[in-house]
């Protein structure tokens, strides 16, 4: 039996097989603080400020497929939740966020840190927040929330007021009129479209001559039947950045990621299809899409209210990525002509052998592009990579080779700064016995990564294998935002806005007790990853690159090019760098 309303709510979680809560405290949430300390079965992993806490929840969901619980208290630790959580949504990942409120009593008082939660919440927890006002409601508050998380991949947050988290529980209501019954457990259904779609989807991907792949996150577990597919149809298959995972970049058909900051492989393949089959996907740049009508198009995806949302598509299939595809496989015929197959594996080989001439050219100090290529073939088995937005999430892209069993994820459709070290913390929680690896750039790691490496400094002890390396892109600038100054805004570099203080993150590591590695000259690079993938803590590689190396697109529009002139002619203060490397980077191609 519980005791109070949070004894229960901790009792449900579990029920739930919720293991382990993100958050900090607050005394809007002392029930459950106090709680959590009777329970020795919920994991509870202080971060050091709720927005971290929100981005490890949605890490959590990413890695493991299972909810990820996050807690705050009243007021501003509930509104600290709120970029994190809004990451989750934007990605379509199952985080429940449980919150504190003011007591009943001083509710509509103006009382200090009242909140109004429930509208604060209800745009980014729209399938489902409500107010917890009575003990008879945990049950199926609690229940509801977890289960429209998981059936509807959304968030949901459920809020209680602190004098109702301290109540006397209440776990199973009056058998009465104006009571509700819930109960626990979720069975995902089995999602498979109907016969005619297949068959008529089966068509256009049999009648295709020249067939083209995009994959994303949904088919993340859908390797060996995308992989018979790709053979039979002799297709290639290219990567948004949230699939980066979904295969293996050793197949010789993958031809990488897509859009701004994909392949010339990708982008190749996109232009001269025929056919397109889109995968669990919802890739926004139409742009690096065929156009319009160029193409007959086939997409899969588990939400029907997601399909033919990028591109006009002939069929919709409604279903699980490794089930439709599965059910597909019958209906395919293989083709013999294996042209355009051979085509693409040229230019994916090509592309990679580019990778590695870029990344070898000199830089001042350090080549960024080396910093990853020298990164890829170290990386340890099993490795779980993040990154954050900004430039580090380019390279990754671009320069990193992701071998079957690894993970790698990111904020992908928020794309906000300071997720890359707390999904990385996440990953350790979920995963101990598996390196994590996080790129940050300097700017994200003095925005909050700072803090984070506290919660790194906490816990590292805890993790079967020790291994979390936090390599910061340490180049002084806000550089994915310098960069589309020039190429969008007709603008030169801005100093004033876009100057990051030099602050050495090795030592600040050491301070700490983790390892601190500094990266200054080239030379340096494989042994510093060789030392960090070796050590025996969480290791921080402060590795001082050269912002002047441009992530250039696979392809340059005329506006594009206007205004990175543009920028030049104005005044960029970095000018004879960029021309130096982006005259290199162009005769590279």
């Amino acid at each position: 039996m519980s005791d109070t309303v949070a004894d229960f709510i901790l009792t449900r979680l579990k029920q739930w097989g919720i293991t382990r809560i993100y958050g900090f405290p607050g005394d809007g949430i002392s029930g459950l603080v106090a709680a959590l300390g009777r329970d020795d079965e919920i994991e509870f992993v202080q971060a050091r400020h709720e927005e971290s806490a929100a981005f490890m929840a949605a890490a959590h969901a990413k890695w493991t497929g299972e909810v990820g619980c996050c807690l705050a208290t009243s007021g501003p630790g509930a509104i600290h939740l709120l970029n994190g959580l809004y990451d989750a949504k934007l990605d379509h990942q199952p985080v429940l966020a449980i919150v504190g409120q003011q007591g009943r009593n001083a509710l509509g008082g103006n009382y200090q840190q009242e909140v109004d939660l429930q509208s604060l919440f209800k745009d980014v927890a729209s399938e489902y927040v409500h107010t917890m006002m009575a003990p008879g409601q945990a049950r199926h508050l609690i229940d509801r929330a977890l289960r429209i998380a998981q059936a509807r991949r959304s968030v949901t947050c459920v809020i209680a007021p602190n004098d109702v988290q301290e109540a006397a529980a209440v776990e199973a209501p009056p058998h009465a009129h104006g009571t509700v019954h819930s109960g626990v457990g979720y069975q995902a259904p089995r999602l498979l479209p109907a016969d005619k779609d297949l068959a008529a989807a089966a068509d256009i991907l049999n009648a295709g001559e020249k067939v083209g792949v995009l994959v994303g996150a949904g088919a993340i577990g859908a390797e060996t039947q995308i992989t018979q597919l790709a053979e039979t149809l002799g297709a290639g298959v290219a990567k948004a950045l949230l699939g980066k995972a979904a295969l293996p970049d050793d197949l010789p058909f993958v031809t990488g990621s897509i859009g701004l900051l994909g392949t010339q492989a990708s982008d190749w393949m996109m232009r001269e299809c025929d056919t397109l089959l889109m995968i669990g996907s919802r890739f926004p740049y139409s742009e690096f899409l065929p156009k319009e009508g160029q193409v007959k198009a086939v997409q899969i995806d588990l939400d029907p209210t997601m399909v033919s949302m990028r591109y006009l598509m002939d069929v919709n299939l409604v279903g699980d990525a490794a089930d439709t595809v599965e059910a597909l496989l019958p209906r395919l015929k293989p083709k013999t002509d294996r042209s355009w197959r051979e085509t693409i594996e040229k230019k994916t080989a090509e592309w990679w052998e580019g990778v590695e001439q870029r990344a070898k050219e000199s830089a001042d100090p350090v080549n960024p592009e080396r910093l990853f290529w020298e990164a890829s073939s170290r990386l340890p088995d099993k490795a779980i990579l993040s990154a954050d937005s900004g430039s580090s999430a380019n390279w990754l892209a671009r320069a990193i080779k992701i071998r079957r069993g690894m993970k790698a994820s990111l904020s992908g459709t928020l794309a906000t700064m300071c997720p890359g070290l707390p999904y990385a913390v996440a990953a350790k929680f979920c995963y101990p016995d598996r390196a994590a690896v996080a790129f940050v750039g300097d700017g994200a790691m003095q925005m909050l990564g700072i803090t984070d490496l506290i919660t790194v400094s906490k816990y590292w002890r805890n993790w079967a294998d020790p291994r979390l390396v936090i390599c910061v892109l340490a180049n002084q600038d806000l550089n994915q935002v310098t960069w589309e100054l020039r190429a969008m805004a007709d603008s030169p570099r801005v100093d004033k806005t876009q100057d990051v203080p030099d602050i050495d993150m090795a030592a600040y590591a050491e301070l700490l007790g983790l390892k601190g590695l500094r990266i200054d000259r080239t030379e340096e690079i494989g042994p510093a990853w060789e030392v960090a993938f070796a050590a025996d803590r969480p290791t921080v590689i402060h590795a001082t690159v050269d912002p002047d190396v441009p992530t250039l697109p696979p392809h340059i529009t005329m506006d594009q090019a206007k205004s990175f002139m543009s920028a030049l002619v104005h005044g960029d203060s970095e000018t004879a760098g960029i021309v130096k490397q982006t005259i290199k980077r162009v005769t590279d191609r």
